[in-house]
Parts: C-alpha cells; structure tokens; sequence
C-alpha cells in the first residue's frame, strides 16, 4: 500500500489540471456572422481548448471600438479590415495585423441587376449610396477615375447601414460598401436581384478584408500562435465538411438559423485564409502605396510596422 502522504499527493494531482488555460479576449468587428467561421467553430470543436487557450468571444458595441479597445489594452486581440489598419497605424495606434480572417476583399459596388448601371462607367449623374465615409470614398473615385470621371460626376448619399434597401428603395442607383457575400444575397432573397461590381476588378489593389490585430506593444507572440493554430485547423474542417460546420455555426444561435445566412455561409467559406498566419508583404505595400496616392495618408509606413507573420518567427 502507498504511505499515506503519497496518496493524498496522488489524489490530488489526479484532481488538478495538468495547467491552467491561457485566457485571452477577442473583439469581433460586428455581431456573429458567417465571416466569423472559423472562431466558432475552433470554440465548438474544442480547438482553443486543445491549444490550452480559453477564448473570450464578445460582439462590440460599437463597430470602431475593437482596434482603439486593442490599442488601450483592453482586449488580446480584435477583429478589424486591412484599410483601416493603415490609417489607425499612421495615427498612432500601436496595432500590427497578426493574422488573416477573410483574405479575400468582400466589399462591392452593388447595383440592381436589370436596372441602368450596366458597367461603372454608367454611375455618371447617378446617387451612390454609402456607410462610412473615408475608405469607400476613396475606392469609388477610383473607380470613377477608370473612366475619367470624378466624384463630382455622381452626388453622394449617406444611407448609414441601410445599403441594400436603400437600393432596393430606388432611394440611389447604386451603394459602394456593400458585402457581396451578405447584401446581394438579401436582395435575391428580397426578390429585387443586384449586382455586384468588384472592386479588385475595378481599379482597386486586393486586400485583406477582416484581419486579426494586436497591440504590438503587449502581445503574447505564443498565445496568438495557438489562437491561429486552432482557427487554421477549423477552417480546415470547414472547407472540408462545409455543409457540417454550418450546422455547428448555425446551433450556437437561432438568429444564425435563416436563409440569409445559410446563402452567407457558403459565399464566404471559400474566402477564409487558410494559412491565417501567413503574410503577402507585397499586398500590404501595394495597399499602403494605394493610400499614399490617393491622399488618404500622409507618409508611407513599411509593412513591418503594418503587419507581422508570426509563422515565420
């Protein structure tokens, strides 16, 4: 028999965790949608847990909060857009993009299917609808410019967040901002079908849609590793059982259970980055280079202060 002493130690030893999780906080760009795959399915699969991590997943309350919440040291990471990590980083955010989300753009010029605007030179004396002024500003002239038009040549409307009915309403003639994976799908499913202009097709460098930043002054380098080992691993078993890990997505809410995210889901899974870590250098040069041009920033940061490939270190 064990002495008594090396039996308590052994009871107890069978009674604790091998070790404690390392806990870390990430802040979604927006409410949970099919854009965030991945993450939902890493925490029902157990794919955090088998990295020795427990994720905190919380929506924002205000879509601009995640990156300044991240910047603050209020939070381990955020769910942001590649755009606007180069503006916050040149007005001295201390953010660095750790990993790719959607590496894919999703925004586009959407319009309806059997209405006037039959190619982006047809937006002349058009209403272009549009949420955030800025970015999508910037994109539209450029797509204009292909055609030696300018934004005088259209009149601008805010329609805040209502980009599909604004269209659908006859309120404007098109609306740049629109996901191509979401907005054309309500509209179908509306009965009023859209198009979709794309805008790496129209003038516009490809870039990294959603994107996962971190304050580069306080990140845990190995903790993040194991954040993107887990969601490489479940957009794995997305791509390879889609129609699975829909059904996993979609049990963690009923507002998920519905026809427009079902369409959303399979728009977006062929979108998901499947190396998460891994980084173009070459595309974020391109885009800064894009922002420089066009006015949007003032001096040219290198990618280094942009965005880090944690696989590579």
């Amino acid at each position: 028999m064990f002495p008594r002493s090396i039996a308590f130690l052994l009871v107890l030893s069978l009674a604790l965790p091998a070790h404690a999780a390392d806990r870390m906080t990430l802040i979604l760009d927006w409410f949970v949608n099919p854009d965030h795959g991945p993450i939902i399915v890493a925490q029902e699969r157990g794919y955090f847990a088998d990295q020795g991590l427990e994720v905190e997943i919380v929506p924002p309350a205000d879509p601009s909060d995640p990156p300044k919440m991240v910047a603050a040291g209020k939070a381990d990471l955020a769910i942001s857009y590649q755009p606007q990590l180069h503006m916050q980083v040149e007005g001295g955010l201390p953010l660095r993009r750790v990993g790719t989300l959607v590496a894919t753009p999703l925004n586009c010029l959407l319009v309806l299917e059997d209405g006037p605007i039959k190619s982006s030179a047809d937006l002349k004396g058009r209403k272009v609808g549009f949420s955030v002024a800025g970015v999508e500003e910037v994109v539209l002239a450029t797509i204009l410019g292909q055609h030696g038009l300018t934004l005088d040549d259209v009149e601008l409307v805010s329609v805040n967040w209502s980009l599909s009915p604004s269209l659908m309403s006859g309120q404007v003639d098109a609306v740049i901002g629109a996901y191509r994976n979401f907005e054309l799908n309500q509209m179908e499913i509306e009965g009023v079908p859209g198009r979709c202009f794309f805008i790496e097709e129209e003038g516009i460098p490809a870039y990294d849609e959603l994107i996962y930043v971190a304050n580069s002054e306080t990140m845990n380098p190995d903790v993040i590793r194991r954040f993107l080992a887990a969601t490489e691993r479940a957009t794995q078993f997305i791509v390879n059982h889609p129609q699975e890990a829909w059904e996993i997505f979609a049990a963690t809410s009923r507002e998920l259970q519905d026809e427009l995210n079902a369409k959303a889901w399979v728009d977006t899974v062929p979108r998901f980055a499947l190396r998460p870590s891994a980084l173009d250098p070459a595309r974020y040069a391109r885009f800064e280079a894009f922002l420089h041009d066009t006015g949007m920033i003032e001096d040219l940061t290198p990618v280094e202060g942009l965005a880090i490939d944690l696989g590579a270190q």
